[in-house]
């Protein structure tokens, strides 16, 4: 059996659909199993045992060539990419992601049978079933594990798992090393997202990043290349606060992730990630709540459950964002203090 699962994007997600390709895996034990992603995104999945191939999605240059008028050049790339993708001869593909792009893919791959998870934006035309989503939104990766059941996959210890490469473990420990800290004296900060309203506080960060600093802890301040001031900005507060935003690929994320004595972070791709290596975690949510149970028992959700959220993409509070702001540092670190190890719990 040769089965494709797309999608494309985006990191938390990718993350959350880990647990679906190791459902597949465990109920196809001899089936060829490719993933197809954007570019960037594909690291996180190398290594994955539950996948044979990884298909990266030549995204960037599709779009380059059409903002720069190059239809037929798009339309030869466009032709070349599906023909590489039915050579495969995939029996089925199931579309994760149910937007019109991810659809087009799957179609693409000219796979027998086509699976759509809650497929819109015209993409149900080009499925030969569409599952509603659905599940218990309070279990992280709910709907994928709702899809693995409609499947009749195994659904027991249906959680998020990545694997940390040989290779960027050791760049995280080369890393180390130099900036003279051990594995477990660090958390893992994540104060970064796409939308204002996901956001805590500079304040709150300084506050917090100070408290883990006075138990003994350095806090370690995680992000992108378009994080890089903002990380400064927090660990303006004291020069003991390490900013590495924009200088870890998303494997050495992992890493660092997987050897902090804790994570603390927002509704963002890195929050999820430590969850997958079962780092200790405090998901602080606001105008999202994508799961109240990360299915570990070092998992900790914040979420105070305001009377307008979820709001997701539309707030109502004229900016306030006192779903987030409310959340105060000492409630974090009080939450925090019961996943620590115990030469960390007095201040």
């Amino acid at each position: 059996m040769r089965i494709l699962i797309v999608r494309t994007s985006a990191i938390g997600d990718v993350v959350f659909a880990s647990a679906f390709a190791e459902a597949l895996r465990r109920a196809h034990p001899q089936a060829y199993i490719a993933w197809l992603v954007e570019p960037g995104i594909d690291e996180l999945l190398q290594g994955d045992p539950a996948l044979d191939e990884v298909i990266v999605w030549p995204k960037a240059q599709w779009r380059a060539l059409w903002r720069a008028g190059q239809r037929l050049a798009l339309w030869r790339a466009v032709r070349a990419f599906r023909h590489q993708l039915r050579l495969r001869h995939f029996d089925v593909a199931y579309d994760l992601q149910g937007l019109a792009k991810s659809g087009l893919l799957a179609w693409m791959s000219g796979a027998r049978r086509r699976i759509g998870l809650g497929s819109k934006e015209g993409s149900q035309w080009l499925m030969h079933e569409v599952v509603e989503r659905g599940g218990d939104r309070r279990l992280i990766s709910s709907e994928y594990r709702h899809l693995a059941q409609h499947l009749g996959l195994p659904v027991d210890g249906f959680l998020p798992r990545l694997h940390v490469s040989a290779q960027a473990e050791a760049q995280w420990q080369q890393r180390l090393a130099g900036l003279g800290l051990a594995p477990g004296a660090y958390v893992a900060l994540a104060p970064f997202t796409t939308r204002p309203q996901k956001h805590w506080t500079v304040a709150a960060w300084r506050e917090l990043a100070q408290q883990l600093l006075g138990r003994g802890l350095v806090p370690v301040v995680l992000g992108g290349p378009g994080d890089v001031e903002a990380a400064k900005e927090i660990a303006s507060a004291d020069p003991r606060i390490v900013s590495m935003a924009g200088q870890t690929r998303l494997p050495e994320a992992v890493a660092a992730i997987r050897h902090a004595a804790l994570l603390v972070g927002v509704d963002t791709g890195l929050t999820h990630m430590a969850s997958a290596v079962d780092t200790p975690t405090v998901a602080l949510f606001g105008s999202t709540c994508p799961y109240l149970d990360n299915g570990r028992p070092t998992g900790r959700v914040l979420w105070l459950a305001k009377p307008c959220s979820p709001c997701r993409r539309r707030p109502t509070c004229g900016g306030s964002f006192h779903c987030m702001t409310d959340i105060t540092p000492q409630r974090v670190i009080d939450t925090a203090a019961h996943l620590l190890p115990e030469r960390f719990l007095v201040p």
